[in-house]
């Protein structure tokens, strides 16, 4: 059972020690690498907690299956230090080693100064941890070794305490690389070989999610045997730095995450409605909320003895007939609209909408408590960290609060309704601020995923 996160309030004293596991592109197997480390040292009876650099719901799923605790997010960007600071704090309670997941490439970040960009090495920097970078030599050889040295010398801040060989092609290849490598002075950690078996599916927003994985416990088990016959433990275990966020030793005002939508939240749950950010969910238990889960796809309603519902996103493109099937769950909803506020992200606005065409191009008909309608027919990259200012009192947070998230979505509108909009969106490139989202009524909705107040 995956444990509930909990952020200590200070004071307490961590001996958890860290490292991150970064890469220098998408793509190169960190996932692969993370969970397969973690598993094995967990075999050896080290307890390993994991947490995410930037904005993901995927990949803490894994990570959470195979620790059995709660994986945090660690966003520089949209998260103010301290929480940063928390967060990582809350990560470190009761660990021997944290190990942090990377985005993208270990520099890639968004525009902005410097540790506030969104990128792994702002974290590496911020908490003083060692980077393990992943190599993915399957279309090279020596040429490895002037990437390694690129990367470890562009940054100052940020050591490159040792590398990992993925996708390697056999023992001739492993040893080119190793040894154009071995004069740069960073220790070879491990080699990984070119493997169909050691990959992990994927679908258009990343990988298949850890719940939809029959056999997901046979797939981390055969990581775990490769990391424990192709990586050096001991020397990954060395590498690791002592992990003392500010917020483990100080006692910092509380950080900034977001209010809770109500006393008790309708929360929607099922493989349709998974993207939700644990720090969200922890920070409004902690303010007293009351979580109730229902499932969309079960054709459940919103419980009556809730306040507030919050619709996440998740894959309801992949669902669409289902959902327009579900008129127990619309028509509650529909009822409960009309007394307490109903309020959907990304996925969740969709199902907002009059209606959803599906990748094949099928209409299917949606609850309708908002005007637009959308489309996963002509698919269309969405991405990237946003500013939302509040056109109206919400579940978000009263008139006029700025709240930093993100878009990631292929969907796109077919028609935009003419329900007034719920916020303006401002990009971290700096483009003007754009109207977005719409109201009606107690109903709010935006493809925009909040991650947490911007600070004041």
């Amino acid at each position: 059972m995956v444990q509930a996160p909990v952020i200590p309030d200070g004071g307490i004293a961590m001996t958890a020690r860290g490292l991150i596991i970064a890469a220098p592109h998408s793509g190169a197997g960190k996932t692969t690498v993370t969970l397969a480390l973690m598993t094995a040292l967990k075999r050896r009876g080290v307890a390993v907690r994991a947490a995410k650099a930037g904005p993901d719901y995927i990949d803490p799923a894994f990570h959470a299956a195979v620790s059995g605790n709660a994986s945090v997010n660690l966003d520089s960007w949209a998260m103010a230090p301290a929480l940063l600071d928390a967060l990582a704090a809350q990560a470190a309670t009761g660990a021997d080693v944290v190990v942090i997941e990377g985005v993208m490439g270990l520099f890639d970040g968004a525009a902005g100064p410097a540790g506030r960009r969104g990128a792994t090495a702002d974290l590496a920097a911020h908490f003083h941890l060692p980077v393990v970078l992943v190599l993915d030599v399957g279309r090279q050889a020596q040429s490895a070794a002037a990437v390694l040295r690129g990367f470890a010398t562009h940054d100052s801040a940020v050591r490159i305490a040792g590398v990992i060989l993925n996708r390697v092609g056999g023992e001739r290849h492993r040893a080119l690389v190793a040894d154009a490598i071995a004069a740069l002075d960073i220790p070879l950690l491990g080699a990984i070989p070119r493997e169909a078996a050691l990959a992990l599916p994927e679908r258009h927003l990343g990988l298949v999610q850890a719940g939809e994985q029959a056999d997901l416990p046979a797939l981390i088990d055969r990581f775990a045997a490769t990391a424990e016959r192709r990586l050096d433990l001991d020397a990954i275990m060395t590498i690791a730095a002592p992990f003392q966020p500010a917020a483990a030793i100080e006692r910092p005002r509380r950080a900034p995450a977001l209010p809770p939508p109500g006393q008790r939240v309708a929360l929607a749950r099922d493989r349709a409605f998974s993207f939700v950010y644990p720090h969200l969910i922890e920070a409004w238990r902690r303010a007293g909320a009351e979580i109730m889960p229902f499932s969309p796809l079960a054709d459940e309603a919103p419980p009556a003895s809730a306040d507030s519902c919050w619709l996440p996103g998740g894959y309801p493109e992949l669902h669409a007939a289902a959902l327009a099937a579900a008129h127990c769950f619309s028509a509650g909803l529909r009822r409960f609209a009309q007394t307490r506020p109903v309020h959907g992200e990304c996925g969740g606005y969709m199902i907002l909408g009059e209606g959803l065409e599906d990748a094949a191009g099928q209409r299917h008909a949606m609850v309708g408590l908002l005007g637009h309608a959308t489309s996963f027919a002509a698919r269309k990259l969405h991405l990237g960290y946003r500013t939302a200012r509040l056109l109206c009192d919400s579940v978000l947070g009263r008139e006029g609060t700025r709240v930093h998230g993100h878009e990631f979505h292929y969907a796109s509108l077919t028609s935009a309704g003419f329900d007034e909009p719920f916020a303006e969106l401002a990009g971290s490139e700096g483009r003007p601020p754009e109207k977005a989202g719409g109201r009606r009524g107690r109903v709010t909705g935006t493809f925009f995923h909040a991650i947490a107040a911007a600070e004041t």
